[in-house]
């Protein structure tokens, strides 16, 4: 399997939303197996984007590049763009390759809308920011199969709400099988309730 995450970059990018499960699977510590992920930007161009917090990225690749057969998973954050028009639809429509193809698809806040206006929640359980946030979307059949939970993984599908990165990365962690349960249950209570007694669970590992 390779060894390579895609990570969606764009403009009024959500920074804060990411970064525990890029750092985490990137770094390798902790892991099943010796090695860290590569972390790969994907952008609408190569052009640069400016995220929410005004970092300036420049893309890796361009997502028409991108193939579900390259990568271990794709990461969708939250953006500002999400909920004013059309601009990220194709990232929308490129996670529904990637689980065509049965390759892992993430997505936290705004990145949700995206999905469900591209009606890949219909039949996949899932949660986001709020349910009535999803349900305002155009094309979206889904409601029944929102869940009211920090994170959801349902197959290759992973979502969140802008407020739970933590979680969100617990589940991408989970997906990809990168700890064993012991170690996900003790990252999650460090990082998420600052647990001291999980440290010594990471230290072990």
């Amino acid at each position: 399997m390779t060894k390579t995450v895609h990570h969606a970059v764009y403009d009024t990018l959500a920074d804060w939303e990411t970064g525990h499960a890029t750092a985490h699977l990137r770094n390798g510590h902790y892991h099943r197996e010796p090695g860290g992920y590569e972390i790969v930007t994907v952008g609408l161009t190569t052009d640069p984007i400016v995220t929410m917090g005004g970092l300036r990225i420049t893309p890796d690749l361009a997502l028409a590049d991108l193939s579900p057969a390259d990568s271990a998973l794709l990461i969708l954050p939250g953006a500002d763009l999400w909920d004013a028009g059309e601009t990220l639809a194709p990232f929308a429509r490129k996670a529904g390759e990637f689980l065509d193809a049965g390759v892992p698809v993430a997505a936290i806040c705004g990145a949700t809308a995206g999905l469900a206006r591209e009606g890949l929640l219909d039949e996949r359980d899932h949660t986001g920011a709020v349910a009535q946030y999803l349900a305002a979307q155009e094309g979206y059949a889904g409601g029944a199969r929102y869940l009211d939970r920090d994170a959801v993984l349902d197959r290759d599908l992973i979502t969140a709400g802008p407020t739970e990165p933590v979680a969100f990365a617990r589940e991408i962690f989970r997906r990809l099988d990168v700890f064993t349960p012991e170690v996900l249950d003790a990252w999650f209570r460090l990082f998420a309730r600052s647990d001291a007694s999980a440290f010594e669970v990471l230290m072990a590992a």
